[in-house]
């Protein structure tokens, strides 16, 4: 018997693509590319619940549609060490089960969460700039690019179809500090070369002018930190291995010792330390040490730029971290971009920082931040060396996917498409065509496993949250009748003193419902369990005017 064969199986002498995260969106980057019944997938990246996602502070993209076809699978390739690009791999290998390809940097940051996550059998393999290797039909090259993390890449992806780049996080930058300068030159050989198709970083596609240069940065952190007398908290990623730097350098210039408080963050110090970045950086002290150094010599490096849950700004302006504390005269520096959906949550903590006398400095009318993705002006460059023939926007959310077809088709390129996640287009032969839809969704990590946002497990939890629960008890015997009267408890309904009154009048609408059932349904559950909840919800909504989630457990005796 032939299997049926895959109607989304991509061709020989064709080369398909499909986001499943990061297109449409930021954060959760997972892109497939399918040539002659392979895939190649590039980027594997997490994002950040918020209040939307009860419980739930990591997020995944749903790899359903690849995990169908893992057969097929060659290879992860990682661009760079961003969590928005690898944080999923210890989260989603098991279910993919393929090589892994990233440089060097990355691979160590890699290690460790693949340690701690347990997985010691993931072929992890080490690739260097400029460096080719094959999987399946594909050809890939690593063309370095400048941006906030070392060893960012753009991609060369080579196929018998032809070439497609993959241009994700980089920018122009003459003095990254950390890293090297993006490949300008080679990226030209590749125009050369004949560019089918560019996939390109939408993120600061509506951003006049260019990012700007961490060099030029260090200057004007240094002379903020010279301005303040208190303690001094710099909040950046915890990733961005360029700026740690700058801020231990513009802590050094101003007499400050520089302390690294959040455990990610000293993760990323590690790695770039074993693949040889930091050399000439000072050992940083810990979060402990600070406290026995007067403020005015104190510079720490801080997560939590975006408000995160447990991240350790939260923590301080909530006065809940166990080692750091802040007080009136010290100063907060917001070094990192804002963004989209965590203004909320970085609003709370700036305002309790404020609240304590604490100065709030951010980005804006004193240069506090640069930008790792290019500006308009930097795209346009782009666009000029590698000359392709059609454009997919990536990496961005729908109004800078849309603004980067915009300036592709003002730079000439006439063939360029919107593709948000789950579009499955057909890059080569051009022009360029949506040929169907995949699966895509979100995953949230809920402790040990892995629920659909939009399943019962997350919908349950808002309800939860916004009404409340009611837990009722039916106790029948052998006969169906009540064996003793029913029990119901409220959590999150009305105030502990209203409570008892609205659980009484709720059992005995459960006590009149079941009396009045016929014999022969009190012996089937269901209907009792039905019924139990009909009475307590019309109860509490006529009470509360909400419905609560209710639980009914039925017990036979």
């Amino acid at each position: 018997m032939n299997e049926r064969r895959d109607p989304l199986a991509p061709g020989r002498g064709e080369l398909l693509f499909a986001a499943l995260g990061g297109a449409g969106e930021i954060g959760m980057n997972l892109n497939l590319y399918g040539t002659h019944g392979r895939w190649l997938m590039v980027d594997l990246g997490i994002g950040f619940g918020d209040e939307s996602t009860p419980g739930i502070d990591v997020l995944v993209p749903d790899p359903g549609f690849i995990v169908e076809r893992r057969a097929a699978l060659e290879a992860i390739v990682l661009t760079h060490a961003h969590e928005d690009h690898l944080g999923a791999v210890a989260v989603l290998w098991p279910k993919l089960r393929c090589p892994v390809y990233a440089s060097p940097f990355a691979a160590a940051v890699l290690r460790r969460k693949l340690a701690e996550a347990g997985l010691d059998d993931v072929p992890l393999r080490t690739v260097a700039p400029n460096e080719r290797f094959d999987a399946g039909p594909f050809e890939v090259e690593f063309f370095t690019a400048a941006h906030s993390i070392p060893e960012g890449h753009v991609l060369a992806i080579r196929t018998e179809a032809g070439l497609a780049v993959h241009a994700t996080d980089w920018k122009l930058d003459p003095a990254p500090l950390v890293g090297a300068e993006t490949d300008m030159d080679g990226l030209r050989a590749l125009g050369a070369e004949g560019v089918r198709a560019l996939m390109i970083d939408s993120t600061n596609a509506m951003v006049d002018g260019s990012a700007g240069s961490e060099g030029a940065l260090r200057e004007s952190l240094t002379e903020i930190v010279a301005g303040c007398t208190g303690r001094v908290a710099v909040a950046c990623f915890s990733s961005n291995i360029a700026r740690i730097q700058t801020i231990a350098h513009a802590a050094a210039a101003n007499d400050r010792q520089t302390c690294l408080v959040g455990r990610s963050m000293w993760r990323m110090v590690e790695a770039a330390r074993e693949t040889g970045y930091l050399a000439d950086t000072a050992p940083f002290l810990t979060e402990h040490d600070a406290g026995y150094l007067p403020p005015e010599r104190v510079a720490m490096a801080v997560t939590g730029s975006q408000g995160e849950r447990r991240a350790a700004l939260t923590r301080i302006a909530a006065n809940d971290h166990p080692a750091v504390a802040l007080e009136a005269g010290d100063t907060v520096i917001y070094s990192s971009r804002q963004i989209p959906g965590n203004e909320v949550a970085i609003g709370r903590v700036q305002n309790q920082l404020a609240r304590q006398g604490i100065e709030v400095i951010v980005d804006g009318a004193r240069e506090t931040h640069v930008s790792g993705h290019p500006a308009r002006d930097e795209l346009r460059a782009l666009y000029d060396c590698l000359k392709p023939a059609s454009v997919v926007p990536i990496h961005g959310e729908a109004r800078h996917l849309f603004e980067q077809v915009a300036l592709a088709e003002e730079a000439g390129v006439d063939d360029a498409l919107v593709a948000e996640n789950g579009t499955l287009v057909r890059l080569i032969p051009g022009p360029l065509e949506q040929v169907g839809a995949v699966e895509t969704g979100r995953l949230g990590v809920d402790g040990r496993q892995l629920v659909p946002l939009d399943g019962q497990t997350v919908r349950a939890r808002h309800r939860i949250g916004a009404a409340g629960s009611a837990v009722a008890t039916v106790v029948l015997d052998g006969r169906g009748r009540l064996a003793a009267d029913p029990m119901v408890s409220l959590q999150g309904v009305t105030e502990p003193e209203e409570a008892e009154e609205f659980e009484e009048d709720a059992i005995d609408a459960l006590i009149d419902a079941i009396e009045e059932l016929p014999r022969n349904a009190r012996a089937d559950d269901e209907r009792i369990e039905k019924t139990a909840r009909s009475a307590v919800s019309g109860t509490l909504r006529r009470a509360t005017g909400k419905r609560p989630a209710i639980q009914v457990h039925v017990v036979r005796v």
